[in-house]
Parts: structure tokens; C-alpha cells; sequence
């Protein structure tokens, strides 16, 4: 398949994620009220989209409550920064399980398994303009951990963002993932226009080599629009390669805490540097508004108002 580059991109800034990042850099937000600053100061950098997950205030760790959803929504709206908000739905589907000798003595500290309606609570209540769906079961780096959306779950979760009117961003972390995210829109769960996002580089998921790469973007239908990203020090580089081969950007601290050789990032910086790459590659960002009309997305004002 021949370069189609994508002129007029679009960033996606990777807030906070839901991983132990809160420990290794200061930068990585916790409360809802440092997430939304981050996340606006993203915006103000060249984000179009901002991709959220809250954790708890105190501990830094990953969380599914409600009120916190809210109050992240409601800051970065009242701010009245034009920013496409995006919610993870991927919470509620964490399985653990115990040692190979007794793999049903799940750990429950780990284990966070919610029901359809529980994992889109929040979208259901804050209506962000997009929310992810994990679309399919992965192992992931942790021995024993399973990252658990069956097919079942998937068509229920995705029925109910079409219903509601949230866009669905599809992650697909390898091809069977992308398979079966055409079965989705094929039965009319998600409809156009269809939003994809490769998540690469992610163990035990699709490596972030360009063939693996290559196979993904060749296996999309050309009508959907995709954007694509790496982890770690692969981030900046998948920036081009993602805009080389037709798609989107994303980038921010849920994937990479690190602007350089021992130099801890801000989103805000690494908006910055990815627009940077965008723009010496002679591509022009699109802008919150273009995002909305290109993916016909709903602003909504803050949920207290």
C-alpha cells in the first residue's frame, strides 16, 4: 500500500491513563481539578481531543467514580477551552487471576469486574462527545492479569453509546480486535462515522514494528478514520508514522512520561513536540470544531448546569 499522508491531522492528548505512572512522574495528574488543568493546557498546546481517566485524589490510583467524572467534565467545560472530551469505558473489565497453580484464587484487590451498564455509568451521566471501547481480550505485561471485554460485553457496551449518543472510539491492541470491530459496524452497533485508535507497542498486544503497523492501517476500511500511537521512547516517532500512513496522533502521559533523555514531560510539552512534528512535516492540525464536524459529535454544556 503507497504513503497516503494525512494533511490535516488531529492531536489526541492521553491524559493521566490508568497505570502506576502517578508514582514515577510528579506531572502526572491525580485529582479531578489537576486532570482538567492538564488537560486544558493540552488543548491550549494544539490538542483537539483530550482522552480521560480519573484517579483517586489520594493515592493516584485508577478509579470508576462517578462524582469525579463529573467534576473533571464540569472544570474543562466551565473553562470554555473548545477541547473534544473523550472518556476511557475500559474500567470494569480487570481480571486477576491467581498463580498458575490455583488460577481461580482471583485477586480481588486487582479484580474489577462491572457489568455494562456499571462500566458506562459515567459516559451515560457526563455524555463526553466520544468514549473507548477496548475491543477485545488482551494479556497484558502483569503475569497474571487479563484485560476482559468478550463479545457479549462489547455488543451491550457498544449498544448503549450508539443509544445514548456518545461516539465510540474503537482501541485495538491487534487485529482480531480490528476484525471484530467491523462485525460491530457491520451489525449496525456502531455507526458511521466510525473513529479507530492502535494502541502499539502495548505487551502482549500488536508489537509497534511498521509491518505490524502496516497490517492494521491495511486491514481499516478507508472510510474510518484512525489515529495511532506507541509507548515509551517510540512515542514521537509513531507521531510521523501515524501521519505517513493516513491517520491520527496521540500522545500525553498515559503512554510516555519522558520529553527526552532523563527530562520528565508535561502534556502540554508533549502536545507541543508532536505539533512540532506535524507542522515540519508540512500537515496542518485540525481544531476541536473541525474534529466535531468531521466525526459529527455533540457539545454538551456542564453536566451541573
Amino acid at each position: 500500500m503507497p504513503l497516503s499522508m494525512n494533511m490535516n491531522p488531529f492531536i489526541t492528548c492521553a491524559v493521566t491513563g490508568s497505570g502506576g505512572s502517578q508514582n514515577r512522574s510528579p506531572h502526572v495528574p491525580r485529582s479531578p481539578k489537576q486532570i482538567a488543568e492538564s488537560a486544558i493546557d493540552a488543548a491550549k498546546a494544539g490538542a483537539a481531543i483530550v482522552h480521560c481517566h480519573v484517579r483517586d485524589p489520594d493515592t493516584g490510583e485508577p478509579s470508576r467514580r462517578l462524582e469525579l467524572y463529573r467534576e473533571l467534565i464540569d472544570r474543562i467545560r466551565d473553562s470554555q477551552t473548545d477541547v473534544v472530551v473523550n472518556f476511557t469505558a475500559g474500567m470494569g473489565g480487570d481480571l486477576v487471576f491467581g498463580d498458575p497453580e490455583n488460577p481461580m484464587d482471583l485477586d480481588l484487590a486487582g479484580t474489577d469486574m462491572a457489568g455494562a451498564t456499571e462500566r458506562i455509568a459515567h459516559v451515560a451521566e457526563c455524555l463526553p462527545e466520544i468514549c473507548t471501547l477496548d475491543c477485545g481480550t488482551m494479556n497484558f505485561a502483569e503475569a497474571d492479569y487479563v484485560m476482559t471485554n468478550t463479545p457479549g460485553m462489547l455488543r451491550a457496551m457498544g449498544q448503549m453509546m450508539t443509544d445514548i449518543g456518545v461516539r465510540p472510539e474503537i482501541e485495538v491492541f491487534e487485529t482480531g480486535h480490528l476484525w471484530f470491530a467491523k462485525q460491530l459496524v457491520e451489525e449496525g452497533i456502531i455507526q458511521d462515522p466510525v473513529m479507530v485508535q492502535m494502541c502499539m507497542g502495548i505487551p502482549w498486544g500488536a508489537p509497534d514494528d511498521l509491518n505490524t503497523f502496516m497490517s492494521m492501517v491495511n486491514n481499516t476500511p478507508e472510510k474510518w478514520t484512525f489515529s495511532a500511537f506507541s509507548i515509551g521512547q517510540h512515542q514521537m516517532p509513531y507521531v510521523a508514522a501515524a501521519i505517513l500512513a493516513g491517520g491520527n496522533v496521540r500522545v500525553g502521559l498515559e503512554d510516555n512520561i519522558w520529553l527526552a533523555k532523563g527530562e520528565l514531560a508535561t502534556n502540554a510539552q508533549l502536545v507541543e513536540k508532536a505539533a512540532s512534528i506535524v507542522d515540519k512535516m508540512g500537515a496542518t492540525l485540525m481544531s476541536a470544531e473541525d474534529v466535531r464536524t468531521k466525526m459529527q459529535l455533540t457539545k454538551r454544556a456542564a453536566v451541573s448546569k
